[in-house]
């Protein structure tokens, strides 16, 4: 079973960064497609960025785009998602995901994917003066 330890949140003012990781455990991550997704209260979960497992294409999510960088180290069966820029709307509990198979990196971010998938507790990310 995929398993994950996601790290890195906290409070943050607008304007501000965080670096939020997720280390992998019991498999090899460079054999997967990963992502990063969150969940807003009262609200669905939404991918943010998602990388096949070359590195080589990137999908982000529109509210994101040109402020997040969503990144991966192999040795250190790590992900990454650096938070530029942050606003109050990118509050929210932040999770990673793996996959051994996707059709697209754009396909892996949609809403609804990641039915079955165990989700571990994730991050909280809360962005407020």
């Amino acid at each position: 079973q995929l398993q994950f330890v996601e790290s890195g949140g906290g409070l943050v003012q607008p304007g501000g960064s965080l670096r939020l990781s997720c280390v992998a455990s019991g498999f090899s991550l460079d054999g997967y497609h990963i992502g990063w997704f969150r969940q807003a209260p009262g609200k669905e979960r939404e991918g943010v960025s998602c990388m096949n497992r070359g590195g080589e294409s990137i999908a982000y999510g529109d509210s994101v785009k040109g402020r997040f960088t969503i990144s991966r180290d192999n040795a250190k069966n790590t992900v990454y998602l650096q938070m530029d820029s942050l606003k109050p709307e990118d509050t929210a509990i932040y999770y990673c995901a793996a996959a051994p198979r996707i059709t697209t990196v754009q396909a892996m971010c949609r809403p609804g994917w990641g039915v079955g998938v165990s989700w571990g507790q994730g991050t909280q990310v809360i962005v407020s003066s």
